[in-house]
C-alpha cells in the first residue's frame, strides 16, 4: 500500500462530539491525495471511544456507502485509533501518533476545530511549493468568525514581562496575535499546524515533561536551534473553538503555564535568566492573589495562591 501524503494526528479527551464534528470536516475536505487519520483517545469516558471504534471500522472499510466517509474519499483515507486507559497528557499523547505516522506530511490537529474550506489542501500545497519552509499553520478563527492569536514570541524574559504585566490587562498583541499577512513566525499553536517529516526525525516530537501548555513553543523553540522555518499562511482557515479538553476553565491553564515556563527556562535558558523568571512569576501570583483577597475572588486567591508554590 501507498504511503499517505499526510497523516494527522488528533488528540481526544472526553469530546466526543467535537471529534465528530472536527473529522468529519476534514473527510469533506480532502479530496486530492491519500490520508491518514490518527486518533489518540487519551482515556475518554464520554463514549468517544465506542465511537471511535465504529468509525475505524467503517472507514477502513472500502467500498461501502457510509454517511461520514464520502464515495469520492473512502479510498484516499485510513483511520487508525490509539486507546490509552489514562489521560497521558498533550504532548505524550500527539507523540503516540507521530510515531505510527507514515505521511510526507505530519498534521497535528486538535479535536475542537472545524476545517473550513480546504484548508488542509492549501498548507499541504503552500509545503509542496515552498521547499525552503519547514513547517505551516493556519489563521485560526473563534467560532463567530473573529480572529484567534496563533502566533507567538519566543518567551525571552521581556516577553514574559509584557505577558504577565501588561497583554492581560492592556490586550496588547505584542505576545501573542494573528499576523494580517502570511509570514514567518517564531511559533504556533499547538491546536493546528503542519510539519514535514524529517522536522520530527530530527528535533523529535514533544517534551513530554510538559503536560499541557508550553510544549509546542518549546518544540517550535527546538526546531528554530536546529534551522527550520515556521510560517503563518493566512490563507489557510480553520475555526478552533478553545478549551475542548479543558473542564476547569482559566485554572488549569494558568498554573500550567507557570510549569511550562518554568520549564522550557530550565532547559533551554541560563541559570541567571531563570531566577529573574521565578521572581516575576513570584511577583504575578502575589499581585493577583492579593488582589482576590481584596475582592473576595476565590479563584484568583486559590488559582495564584498555589502558582506561588510552583518551583
Amino acid at each position: 500500500m501507498n504511503k499517505p501524503k499526510l497523516s494527522i494526528i488528533i488528540l481526544s479527551w472526553n469530546t466526543k462530539d467535537l471529534l465528530k464534528q472536527c473529522v468529519e470536516s476534514i473527510v469533506r475536505d480532502l479530496t486530492t491525495f491519500r490520508v491518514e487519520i490518527i486518533i489518540v483517545d487519551n482515556g475518554s469516558t464520554d463514549g468517544s471511544v465506542e465511537y471511535l471504534r465504529q468509525l475505524t471500522e467503517k472507514g477502513n472499510k472500502s467500498g461501502q456507502n457510509d454517511k461520514l466517509v464520502s464515495p469520492l474519499t473512502l479510498n484516499k483515507i485510513t483511520l487508525k485509533l490509539i486507546e490509552n486507559k489514562e489521560n497521558l497528557g498533550f504532548a505524550k499523547g500527539n507523540n503516540q501518533g507521530i510515531k505510527e505516522a507514515r505521511g510526507e506530511y505530519i498534521m497535528l490537529l486538535n479535536s475542537d476545530t472545524i476545517v473550513k474550506g480546504g484548508a488542509i489542501e492549501k498548507l499541504v500545497e503552500y509545503l509542496d511549493k515552498n521547499p525552503n519552509i519547514d513547517i505551516v499553520g493556519p489563521k485560526l478563527l473563534n467560532k463567530d468568525g473573529s480572529v484567534q492569536a496563533n502566533c507567538g514570541r519566543f518567551p525571552n524574559l521581556f516577553v514574559c514581562f509584557v505577558m504577565l504585566f501588561k497583554e492581560h490587562f492592556g490586550g496588547s498583541d505584542f505576545v501573542r496575535c494573528s499576523p494580517k499577512e502570511s509570514k514567518e513566525v517564531d511559533w504556533l499553536m499547538g491546536a493546528a499546524f503542519m510539519a514535514r517529516r524529517k522536522v520530527f526525525e530530527k528535533i523529535g516530537g514533544l517534551d513530554e515533561d510538559i503536560f499541557m501548555y508550553m510544549e509546542e513553543v518549546e518544540w517550535f523553540y527546538r526546531s528554530k536551534k536546529a534551522g527550520f522555518t515556521s510560517y503563518f499562511y493566512k490563507d489557510a482557515e480553520i475555526i478552533h473553538l478553545g478549551r475542548g479538553s479543558s473542564k476547569s476553565g482559566k485554572k488549569e491553564p494558568i498554573l500550567n503555564i507557570y510549569k511550562g515556563l518554568l520549564h522550557f527556562y530550565k532547559k533551554h535558558k541560563s541559570l541567571p535568566e531563570l531566577l529573574i523568571l521565578n521572581i516575576m512569576l513570584k511577583i504575578k501570583a502575589f499581585m493577583a492573589f492579593c488582589l482576590g483577597f481584596l475582592n473576595k475572588n476565590n479563584y484568583l486567591k486559590e488559582t495564584y495562591g498555589k502558582a506561588l508554590k510552583i518551583n
